[in-house]
């Protein structure tokens, strides 16, 4: 029953996609809704989403950030003021064209992004240097028309974060784009355990009306990238189109620097990618929804281990997430796989012999390892695993993706390296847009990003062979 119960998720190696989707429906993290394209995050899924809002909003806050709304919709004339943005988002915005039976003056977009509807809006608030710097963020959704869609990481509606911020001068704008870009590199690091590339984008991938935009990559476990995070340094582009201007100290009537950076619920579909394995979910502590599972294992003495499961959940509940597994309707195998595959980081398995010898089990899901623990070093022990686990799965994932990390310096070992084993290639660019398009149309491969880090050493360029110091990290992407 055990094993057929595992077997109802299909193996990475056989089906990485469906075996993607079957942890997702199995787990119970989200489901497909009578809408096209969207999906529902039920309560489990939910949970993730809450605590990355806490984590994530904790820092913003830290970092001078205050939270405000706007509204989901954004008149049709705003949208269209910058030309370049609007023509980026063109072919994903949905549009309101009636309200009740009434067909409406003038088209209403569903908010695709808000840089136009806020940037409205500072340019009533803004008037002196004195109201610099505006720093804001926004817990919101907001609606794509994706033509292809996935739960988490690609749907027609998805929830995020985005910040939107308003600056004296060049200087602080690109130190604002290049701060933030550090608080999710850590954030996303720490909290999820997921390794990642800090870089800039080419002006082919940057975020359209950006000056500059710069991201953070990570490897999935199939070994496509995927863009985790993303900040860009808007330039003067939005401000002299909604005419946000201030007097400055010296007297002067002057365009505000703005910038906007923005994470979402497609972290989740990171977690999953990068973390899981064929028994399903395996979820970092720090935003586990349950962090450790009481499982008792009864017997003869039902009550008794009962009684000492019940006891052990009301002490350990108050400095964790705790949940007890009290279902008689279920086997303790069964139970198993069931919490193994919700990827709860800790199972803590208490029985007739262990309370006999005043100890519990507790099993490690990133390793699979038992660990007898005496019960009066149990909160001590379970604290010291729980950030041994979370320390281990960032190392399993940074070993992963460094080893899966290739240089390379001609477009033959590219191709063969793309198809066969993929992951990021690392290879010199002359910073040509054609040589970058000639690389998608021949492998597939998108350039991810120009490594913030790296040493600038001169190479040839791997597709015109010009010298360049540029080097590129390419990649197959969701």
């Amino acid at each position: 029953m055990e094993n057929e119960y595992v077997k109802e998720i299909t193996s990475k190696s056989e089906d990485f996609s469906q075996w993607y989707i079957d942890v997702i429906l199995k787990a119970e993290l989200a489901d497909y809704s009578p809408v096209r394209g969207c999906m529902v995050i039920r309560p489990y899924g939910y949970e993730i989403w809450e605590n990355i809002q806490h984590l994530l909003d904790k820092r913003f806050k830290e970092t001078g950030h205050k939270n405000a709304y706007f509204p989901i919709f954004i008149p049709e004339a705003l949208l269209k003021k910058e030309a370049e943005h609007v023509e980026g988002f063109a072919p994903e915005v949905a549009w309101v064209t009636h309200g009740g039976h009434e067909e409406l003056a003038e088209r209403i977009a569903v908010r695709p992004t808000s840089e136009t509807i806020i940037c409205s809006m500072y340019s009533k608030w803004i008037k002196s240097w004195r109201d610099l710097p505006v720093l804001i963020n926004q817990w919101c959704n907001v609606v794509r028309w994706e033509k292809s869609t996935k739960p988490f990481l690609r749907t027609a509606e998805f929830l995020w974060q985005e910040g939107h911020t308003a600056h004296r001068t060049a200087e602080d704008a690109e130190a604002e784009t290049l701060r933030m870009l550090e608080v999710y590199r850590e954030f996303v690091e720490t909290e999820l355990a997921l390794p990642v590339v800090k870089g800039i984008k080419s002006e082919n991938e940057k975020f359209a009306g950006a000056a500059r935009t710069y991201t953070i990559e990570a490897l999935m476990s199939d070994g496509k990238a995927l863009q985790a995070g993303t900040s860009h340094n808007l330039g003067q582009h939005f401000s002299k189109v909604f005419d946000i201007k201030f007097l400055d100290q010296d007297g002067q009537l002057k365009y505000v620097w703005t910038t906007s950076w923005g994470v979402s619920t497609r972290l989740i579909g990171a977690i999953i990618m990068a973390h899981g394995d064929d028994r399903g979910l395996r979820l970092p502590p720090r935003i586990a929804p349950i962090q450790v599972v009481i499982v008792p294992i009864l017997g003869k003495k039902d009550q008794v281990v009962l009684n000492c499961a019940r006891e052990l959940f009301g002490q350990l509940k108050q400095d964790f997430r705790v949940e007890l597994d009290d279902r008689n309707e279920y086997t303790p195998g069964w139970k198993f796989n069931e919490w193994e595959m919700r990827g709860v980081p800790v199972r803590l398995e208490i029985g007739p012999k262990d309370i006999e010898k005043e100890q519990v089990v507790l099993v490690r899901r990133d390793t699979g390892e038992k660990i007898f623990t005496p019960r009066n070093e149990l909160h001590q022990r379970l604290k010291a695993l729980l950030e041994d686990i979370q320390t281990n799965m960032y190392r399993q994932a940074k070993q992963f993706m460094d080893s899966n990390t290739r240089e390379v310096d001609n477009f033959e070992d590219f191709k063969k390296i793309i198809e066969e084993k993929k992951g990021f290639i690392k290879s010199h660019w002359c910073g040509n847009e054609s040589c970058e398009q000639y690389i998608k149309e021949q492998t597939g491969a998108t350039l991810r990003c120009l490594p913030l880090d790296q040493k600038f050493e001169e190479g040839k360029c791997l597709i015109c062979g010009k010298q360049t110091d540029k080097v590129a990290i390419f990649a197959k992407s969701y």
